[in-house]
């Protein structure tokens, strides 16, 4: 219904490409996830929120991944986007979805997010290297690549990125639309292979002669060195930039928020996963009034109540307990496209 109008809507207030635009409103966009305020007949905010399973605490849980979040010019400044928030957050609790993710479009924008109770935590590095940096010996090794959806190639990416404890994962179909971005950058996906076994795979695309590499995913650093050298050597590229979860701080570098939507199941989960950790809370959320009230974590429980209970408490915001939970975490998300 409202389709047209949001993509009139996103051309007038992102730079996309019109391909990257197609593809968006072609494979992303449905109305099902997507959620818009109106002026009369005319739609003046939107957003989409895309579903994505996350690995946290031991388990896998459901989130909602804020995409395209834009606001008409002419009624910028007012709250409504704001509003808009509000009552995606509203839908994402009904639907059962336990956290928020997104990525701000711009620097300035993760202290307009926070204000809405986003906390930055999705963090990674860029390691640069030259092709002369590369060495392996192995010869059993085979190296191929393509653009196109290999269900052997996403089961050893979805199996990969499992392993990660606090991570965004990609469904299969989620998976082809990222391989249909890749091909409008003219990138593929390296595969190495030992005998009949994936290895490795490296996500990749040639920009001036700069290897990029969205993810690198392998059984040992001798794959890893074998599929960046392959990348190289097809697009006879000088330098390479990796993206990787950041290891210390010095190498750190935002990329993504997360905001709390169900914060008892969520605390639920934390208290399992640590049952040496002991917390008494007071917790306030501007747009979520059930996330308001006392939490008490002990023995891997969360018990919430209304009525504070003897003791010291701590005082925190939604975005704080984001910070507090997340953080020590190093939650990371890629592929997402940003």
């Amino acid at each position: 219904m409202f389709k047209q109008q949001i993509k009139e809507l996103w051309r007038l207030c992102f730079n996309d490409s019109e391909a990257f635009t197609e593809l968006y409103f072609t494979h992303r966009y449905n109305n099902e996830v997507n959620i818009c305020i109106q002026s009369g007949e005319m739609v003046i905010s939107a957003m989409q929120t895309l579903p994505y399973p996350m690995t946290f605490c031991n388990n896998t849980i459901p989130t909602a991944y804020v995409s395209g979040a834009c606001t008409h010019p002419d009624y910028q400044g007012r709250g409504v986007m704001r509003e808009l928030l509000s009552q995606a957050f509203g839908r994402m609790q009904s639907q059962g979805v336990l956290l928020s993710t997104l990525i701000p479009a711009t620097d300035h924008l993760f202290d307009y997010y926070k204000k809405s109770g986003y906390a930055a935590v999705f963090d990674y590095m860029v390691e640069t290297l030259l092709p002369e940096d590369l060495s392996y010996g192995k010869k059993d090794l085979k190296i191929t690549s393509s653009a196109d959806f290999q269900e052997d190639v996403y089961a050893y990416l979805a199996a990969k990125m499992e392993e990660r404890s606090c991570c965004i994962q990609h469904t299969a179909a989620d998976f082809k639309v990222v391989l249909a971005d890749l091909t409008l950058s003219g990138g593929e996906v390296f595969v190495a292979t030992s005998g009949k076994s994936i290895c490795g795979i490296a996500v990749a695309y040639s920009k001036e002669q700069t290897l990029q590499v969205n993810e690198l995913l392998t059984d040992s650093n001798e794959v890893e060195q074998a599929l960046l050298l392959a990348a190289c050597e097809r697009w006879n590229c000088r330098k390479l930039s990796v993206i990787r979860p950041y290891k210390q701080e010095a190498n750190r570098r935002r990329l993504g928020m997360v905001r709390i939507i169900d914060a008892k199941k969520v605390l639920q989960l934390y208290a399992a996963a640590n049952p040496q950790v002991e917390m008494n809370m007071e917790l306030t959320d501007s747009l979520l009034a059930v996330n308001n009230g006392y939490f008490y974590i002990n023995n891997g429980k969360c018990m919430k109540s209304e009525e504070r209970l003897p003791g010291s408490h701590e005082r925190l915001s939604i975005e704080a307990l984001a910070l507090k939970i997340f953080l020590p975490l190093k939650p990371y998300m890629s592929l997402m496209l940003n």
